[in-house]
């Protein structure tokens, strides 16, 4: 059984008076996912982290917002522009939000800013990585970027003036831009002029090796003051400039006969959602690729980062050309477009990373043959019979993706007994490895269906591109049901066995995606269980027919059983509880949202059941409410791998029950998308997943517990007891030996 610490103890009450549907009992959802990036933000600023890694945090953190504006603030702007009076479930209207939310951003956007200038980069050229500001640079190096500036960005560049001549130029989403002031030496008149920073150039130009010396007087100025100086000296790692200083510095190129004034950096975030009347669209495909093409153009502006030097009159200029408001401008000092600090991650420097990490090979599968496509029988067919000998649960990234589902795949492409092969794919790699064994699949004559889901927001381009290249090598390709987003993560093998076709599937909470399955925690299980095999045949043919199925024999699908049977599954441990004294819920999910599902945890927890929720990001959920919420614990974990598993177990008296799958407890997952959860029945896959439930519980190093009043808490170690990294105890107990 999964344990964790016992609350205070407390007497069930009744609570018919209390309406669980009451406004005050939830946290607002934006504001609850503004608080899962200050979480994130805390990883860059925790002095813990390594230092890439912190650079690596600071990129994400910006990177969510930039989606986190795109879409949901860009959906809040459309509702108020609309006249919307719908309101949240925490009872504001759009406009209530959008202030809260302004509120609460600006100074942790400011936060993150101040951090990477005034202790990032300090702390960067303690250790030999100089990202230099162009008037610190030499006559040397100033020539050589001229150089650079003259050969390779000068010819990408367009200068585009405004004056009554040149409207306004329409600034493109997510661009980096130089707003130029420029004086006319003949009129002596000032203009304005805009200059992109090009995309397609890399966004920080390192110095050659031997234009690599950096003044001695700045290596002293950069230093901060807690920093403790580095003594042995050695060359630099890296010394560079931002692109957009190397062309600010080098404008008069751009502008012949004008003196330039000033220049000033800024950002344009605008809405990127996409909006397909699928109802109306004959092809579906084609309809996404018109939407995509406005989205790389953009909607209406969002949000404008800019320095707050920025004079009043050009300011003001970007506010009535732009149609946007103050509350829209993010006044950032220092570097624009953090999320651009990935970049350095691909430096040479073990020492300010975490330590490599290479996924072990589960050991049920480690005896199985390297895959070798010129002998395809006899080794690759193990997989199978180790299937078939017992389920296999997988765990990923602690577990290898390529030599678990990537070979299940690879297997059944090559084998002579699979007859087909059906698989949903929402998300997968540029240079997937899963594509292409079922294209070879299809060329081996095996019969093969993929559902694409299109609509997989920013990977829509993507998955058109995988669509076509499967099309064309004869694959069966749908694009999921009309009003649904197909999130399930599910593969299917059927083979022609000795006097019998037998069905193998792979059910998991991630995507086909060995480069995510190498950064977020996943799980998965591989079985021929034939209800379930069964189950997922007859989930299939309605994705890809017009089966319109009911009733699932072992698998719980939204929308048409999740929501019903995870209400009953709540409510039974209620009922148990009542009766027994030892109602017991834990689930793992990245975010909790749905209401009903709240209402019911609410009624579980007033009627004493002990419930921990580890919720990755948005929980509208309030722990600790006297009466309702005191036995239910919520606990969110942000570490080097992004939790992404759901898990959810139910004591129910002793017959425990623990369940995986692709969703969580949100209303679009469990009313709009086409979602699977299976149950794990082999008591010792249950026993394991208790025991990551339990290690994740334990965390004392990743893990923040959410208090009533909206705060998340970081846990420590307390009385002297000993760090706990639940993702290190997973690390360590996958691989015992030292990582490589």
């Amino acid at each position: 059984m999964v344990r964790r610490r016992q609350p205070p103890k407390k007497q069930a009450q009744e609570s018919q008076s209390i309406s669980l549907s009451d406004p005050t009992y939830y946290f607002n959802r934006e504001l609850s996912w503004i608080e899962f990036n200050n979480r994130v933000l805390h990883e860059a600023i925790d002095a813990r982290t390594p230092l890439l890694e912190r650079l690596k945090f600071l990129a994400i953190f910006s990177s969510n917002l930039d989606e986190y504006f795109m879409v949901r603030i860009a959906a809040l702007k459309q509702q108020v522009e609309a006249g919307v009076g719908k309101r949240s479930i925490d009872g504001k209207t759009p406009q209530q939000q959008l202030t809260l939310i302004y509120d609460r951003l600006h100074p942790i956007v400011a936060q993150q800013h101040q951090h990477f200038e005034q202790v990032v980069r300090p702390e960067l050229a303690q250790h030999q990585v100089y990202l230099l500001d162009y008037i610190d640079l030499d006559q040397q190096q100033r020539e050589h970027l001229k150089q650079y500036f003259e050969q390779q960005v000068f010819p990408v560049l367009t200068p585009l003036a405004i004056d009554p001549g040149h409207p306004f130029p329409y600034i493109s989403n997510l661009s980096l831009s130089l707003a130029v002031v420029i004086r006319d030496r003949d009129s002596g008149q000032e203009r304005f002029a805009r200059v992109k920073v090009p995309k397609v150039l890399p966004r920080f130009i390192p110095l050659p090796s031997d234009l690599q010396a950096v003044p001695v007087n700045l290596t002293a100025a950069v230093t901060a003051p807690d920093v403790t100086p580095i003594a042995a000296a050695k060359p630099p790692a890296w010394v560079g400039v931002s692109l957009e200083q190397v062309i600010a510095h080098n404008l008069g190129t751009l502008f012949p006969g004008m003196d330039v004034q000033e220049y000033y950096p800024f950002r344009v975030t605008r809405n990127a959602d996409l909006e397909v009347e699928e109802d109306e669209a004959d092809d579906l495909m084609e309809a996404i690729e018109q939407e995509l093409r406005k989205r790389r153009v953009g909607g209406s502006v969002v949000r404008v980062e800019l320095p707050s030097n920025m004079p009043p009159a050009l300011r003001s200029l970007l506010i009535q050309e732009l149609d946007i408001t103050e509350q829209d401008i993010y006044e950032l000092d220092g570097l624009l477009c953090l999320r651009d600090l990935m970049n350095f991650l691909g430096l040479p420097l073990p020492e300010l990373k975490d330590p490599s990490w290479k996924p072990a090979t589960h050991p049920r599968l480690k005896k199985l043959l390297e895959f070798d496509i010129d002998n395809p029988e006899g080794a690759e067919s193990d997989i199978f019979s180790s299937i078939r000998q017992q389920d296999i649960l997988l765990h990923h990234p602690y577990q290898s993706f390529s030599t678990s589902v990537q070979r299940f795949i690879e297997a059944a492409a090559h084998d002579t007994g699979a007859v087909a092969i059906k698989m949903t794919l929402y998300r997968t790699s540029g240079d997937s490895p899963i594509v292409k064994a079922l294209i070879k699949a299809a060329e081996n004559g095996i019969q093969v269906a993929v559902l694409i889901e299109l609509k997989a927001r920013f990977d829509e381009a993507n998955n058109i591109l995988w669509a076509k290249r499967l099309e064309s090598a004869g694959v069966h390709v749908v694009y999921g049901l009309v009003g649904l987003k197909t999130h399930t993560k599910l593969a299917l093998v059927v083979r022609r066995e000795t006097g019998r076709i037998r069905r193998y599937v792979h059910v998991g909470t991630g995507n086909y995606n060995p480069k995510t399955a190498g950064l977020y925690t996943d799980l998965g299980v591989l079985t021929c269980n034939e209800e379930i095999g069964a189950d997922v045949t007859d989930l299939f043919n309605s994705l890809t027919g017009y089966s319109r199925q009911s009733e699932y024999r072992k698998l719980l699908v939204a929308p048409v059983s999740l929501r019903r049977r995870m209400l009953e599954l709540i409510d039974r441990e209620t009922q148990q509880h009542q009766a027994h004294g030892n109602g017991r819920i834990v689930a793992k999910m990245n975010a909790l949202v749905d209401a009903k599902v709240i209402e019911a945890l609410y009624q579980a927890g007033s009627a004493g059941v002990k419930i921990d929720l580890i919720v990755r990001g948005i929980c509208c959920l309030k722990p600790g409410l006297p009466g309702i919420s005191e036995t239910i614990n919520v606990v969110s974990i942000v570490g080097r791998f992004l939790e992404h598993s759901r898990v959810f177990y139910f004591h129910n008296n002793g017959e425990e029950e623990v369940y995986i799958g692709s969703a969580d407890w949100m209303t679009r997952n469990l009313n709009r998308r086409v979602e699977a959860v299976t149950p794990i029945e082999d008591p010792e896959l249950a026993k394991d997943l208790q025991e990551i439930l339990g290690i994740l519980l334990a965390d004392n190093r990743h893990a923040w517990d959410l208090q009533p009043d909206g705060r998340y808490i970081q846990r420590t170690p307390e009385n002297g007891a000993i760090e706990q990294s639940s993702q290190n105890i997973l690390m360590q107990m996958a691989r015992p030996e030292t990582p490589d």
